[in-house]
């Protein structure tokens, strides 16, 4: 068997970030907020409908549905909730009033990108407009594919919104094409899953010939292997 070649590291400081401070200290302060507007957030729920993630659809083996939302806070945009949903994030009060949450974890991934799971836990992996701030983020996907059932998606969603300060600076450095386009590197490197699928989920904007003037809502999504 010929050996893969290993993929080309990322270039030096590609993962520092402005503010280098804890995490833990910039999301301390409760923000029980949207960071995306209205026509994003229902390009969200309609994304995750669509592939079945939520509660509108039945599992057919009648077995209850299992999600994850990463870096998540009060909200996880989705239309109806899955039979369980474990919501990982930042700060505890904002996990707290998530309506839809039957687990609660509150984990830096910046620190440790090692998920508390056991392997093939969920029947999805959700992260929302958060993949922009992940200093390891390889190895935060990495673990997304073990805690995933076989077939299972993972669905990245992001905007060109962000608190600039904690973004890392490979992801500030170009467009929204580039930003499609290193969410799908990501999850190649890290391995596991399906080619992933890069949409825009909102109607184009002026910059790409359209009239939408709302917030652009990309998704990456890819299947465990």
């Amino acid at each position: 068997m010929t050996p893969t070649a290993a993929p080309d590291p990322f270039p030096a400081g590609f993962f520092d970030r402005a503010d280098p401070s804890p995490d833990s200290r910039f999301y301390a302060p409760e923000r029980l907020v949207t960071h995306i507007d209205d026509g994003a957030v229902a390009a969200v729920g309609d994304l995750y409908a669509e592939l079945g993630v939520d509660g509108s659809t039945p599992r057919e083996d009648g077995r209850p549905r299992a999600v994850l939302d990463l870096m998540s806070s009060w909200v996880s945009h989705l239309r109806s909730a899955p039979d369980e949903l474990v919501v990982l994030g930042m700060n505890e009060a904002e996990l707290a009033a998530n309506p839809m949450a039957t687990g609660r974890v509150v984990h830096d991934l910046n620190a440790d990108p090692r998920l508390p799971f056991d392997d093939g836990t969920f029947d999805a992996v959700l992260c929302c407009v958060s993949v922009d701030y992940l200093v390891r983020p390889v190895e935060v996907l990495a673990e997304a594919a073990r805690v995933l059932r076989p077939g299972a998606p993972v669905v990245l969603t992001f905007s060109d919104r962000c608190f600039p300060t904690k973004a890392v600076r490979g992801w500030l450095a170009t467009d929204d094409d580039g930003r499609c386009a290193l969410v799908a590197d990501y999850l190649r490197r890290a391995g596991g899953f399906t080619e992933p699928e890069v949409s825009l989920r909102t109607p184009p904007g002026r910059a790409r010939g359209g009239r939408y003037r709302g917030d652009p809502l990309y998704a990456v999504v890819a299947r465990r292997s």
